[in-house]
C-alpha cells in the first residue's frame, strides 16, 4: 500500500470508483451527469453526497448501513480519497464512488433532482471573516445544492466548530428553510444512530480534545 501522496495520487487513477476532474475541465458537464443511476450504479436507488468527504469514512460507513442507497464522496485531496476508495473496494461496496474536484463545481456533476441528501462532515469552518462565503453552508453553496438536490432534500452538518454551527443556523433561518434537527452535543442529547455511530478522523481528534460534537439537519427548498 503506497504511503506517500504522489503514490496515492497515481494509484487512484486506476480505481474504477474514483473520478478525477481537473480544474481545467471542472466547469464542463461530467460524463455521468444525469446518468449516475443508469450508467454507473445501474440502479435507481437514492443518491447521497458527502461533500468535503476527506478519507470517506462517512460515505463508506453509510454505504454499509444502507445498501439500498448510493453514496458519492467529493473532495479535492486525492491522498485522502485514496483511503475511502480502498476501503470501499476491500469491502466490496458497489454503491460508493468518489469525485476528486472542487465542491464549487458540484453542479457540473449532477442534474436537478439527481441527489436526495447531502452530508457535510467536519468541513473547514473558514474562520477568517473574508472567507465566510467559502463555508460549505454559506448561502452561495446552498443555492448550488438546490440546483441538484430534490425538493426538500435533507442537508446534514456535523461539526465541532461552534461558530460554523451557529452561522449555519442563522443561514437556514434567514433563507427560510425548514430546520429538522439542532443538537449542540450529540453524545449528551438524543441523536440518530447514523450521527453517533460513525466517527471520522477529525471527529475523534476533536472529541479527544474535549470539543462537543454538533449536528443539524434541514430540508432544502430554495
Amino acid at each position: 500500500m503506497p504511503k506517500n501522496k504522489r503514490a496515492k495520487y497515481k494509484a487512484i487513477k486506476s480505481f474504477q470508483n474514483v473520478f478525477e476532474i481537473p480544474y481545467s475541465s471542472a466547469q464542463e458537464d461530467f460524463k455521468y451527469k444525469g446518468k449516475w443511476h443508469k450508467d454507473f450504479f445501474k440502479n435507481d436507488y437514492p443518491i447521497v453526497l458527502e461533500l468535503g468527504c476527506g478519507k470517506g469514512e462517512y460515505s463508506v460507513a453509510l454505504a454499509q448501513r444502507y445498501p439500498e442507497k448510493n453514496f458519492i464522496g467529493v473532495d479535492i485531496k486525492g491522498d485522502r480519497l485514496y483511503k475511502g476508495a480502498v476501503d470501499a473496494i476491500e469491502k466490496e461496496l458497489p454503491n460508493v464512488a468518489f469525485i476528486r474536484s472542487q465542491i464549487q463545481f458540484v453542479t457540473s456533476f449532477f442534474v436537478p433532482n439527481e441527489v436526495d441528501e447531502i452530508w457535510l462532515t467536519f468541513p473547514d469552518p473558514q474562520l477568517q471573516k473574508p472567507r465566510h462565503r467559502k463555508r460549505l453552508t454559506a448561502p452561495e453553496f446552498l443555492k448550488k445544492y438546490s440546483n441538484i438536490i430534490r425538493k426538500n432534500g435533507i442537508v446534514h452538518l456535523k461539526t465541532d466548530n461552534t461558530e460554523l454551527f451557529e452561522f449555519t443556523i442563522d443561514v437556514v433561518k434567514n433563507m427560510n428553510q425548514k430546520m429538522l434537527c439542532v443538537n449542540d452535543d450529540i453524545y449528551a442529547l438524543p441523536a440518530p444512530e447514523e450521527v453517533t455511530g460513525i466517527k471520522t478522523y477529525y471527529e475523534e481528534l476533536f472529541a479527544a480534545k474535549g470539543e462537543k460534537i454538533k449536528y443539524l439537519s434541514f430540508a432544502l427548498n430554495i
